[in-house]
């Protein structure tokens, strides 16, 4: 009973915050140290980070449609390779690609060097002092119509940053997009299309580790978190959609620099173990 309730909390982080710009990895890294209960682990994040993927397919399921199928026509029918439907499918793809390379390179050092809570403190504050850079220097004048190859590239290398926690998925691809001069909706949506490959892809392999490690929950508590993680990620993409479409990020940057700056002092002190 008392790890589905761990589960049920660590769901709710996960949801809250896999879609904002504050490093879903962070907090499951950071909060389950605060409250003792030690580090969930690696495959324990990236199992439960299927729950607001698949929050995500639901949410774009039109868009996720049009572009699956105008891909998969392009490649038998010349017809539908101009169109950009076609193109975002192969943006998509190509972007993925970086995230899945290093991922599959570096899976040792993710999942024990890279959780160091020294690390996560730090990228937390260095990454949203970059996504307030981004967000005030961005042009805003580029729809997502306006995505080319060599952006889904640069997306896809920021994108790739995220293997260290702290730094978020879609923080990071959100910022490359405002350096690039994409729109606040246009950046944020392409970052969700972008993520779902290399999300429910490293939770799909991380699958066989559920029952294994020194802090696993095992399949029970791991199903809840999921679940909850899916209802909870659903209203906060509505959310985000909605807020930056009129405002900025300066509130996310706000946040991660303090959450960063209280781990680093939370260390110092020696409340939390690295």
């Amino acid at each position: 009973m008392i790890d589905l309730l761990k589960a049920v909390v660590l769901g709710v982080i996960q949801g809250l915050t896999e879609f904002l710009p504050i490093s879903s990895s962070a907090h499951l890294r950071i909060f389950p140290e605060l409250f003792g209960w030690g580090d969930p682990g690696a495959a324990f994040t990236a199992v439960i980070q299927i729950g607001t993927e698949l929050a995500v397919l639901i949410y774009f399921r039109k868009d996720i449609w049009r572009i699956g199928s105008a891909w998969v026509r392009s490649l038998f029918q010349a017809e539908y390779r101009g169109t950009f439907d076609a193109r975002m499918g192969w943006f998509i793809i190509v972007g993925s690609l970086p995230i899945v390379v290093l991922g599959v390179l570096l899976k040792d050092v993710i999942e024990e060097d890279f959780r160091n809570l020294w690390i996560i403190g730090t990228t937390l504050i260095v990454m949203g002092v970059v996504l307030g850079i981004a967000d005030r220097v961005g042009r805003t004048d580029r729809p997502l119509g306006k995505l080319t190859l060599r952006d889904a590239v640069l997306m896809g290398v920021a994108q790739a940053l995220a293997l260290i926690p702290g730094v978020s998925r879609s923080g990071a691809t959100i910022s490359m997009g405002r350096f690039l001069g994409f729109e606040r909706e246009a950046a944020t949506r392409f970052a969700f299309l972008l993520a779902i490959p290399a999300v429910v892809g490293a939770g799909l392999f991380e699958l066989k580790e559920i029952p294994h490690g020194e802090n696993a929950y095992g399949w029970a508590p791991t199903i809840t978190a999921t679940v909850v993680s899916f209802v909870v990620g659903y209203a906060a993409i509505a959310w985000l959609l909605r807020y930056v479409s009129t405002r900025s990020y300066t509130p996310f940057v706000v946040y991660r620099i303090v959450l960063g700056a209280g781990t680093l002092i939370l260390l110092s002190a020696g409340v939390l173990t690295a």
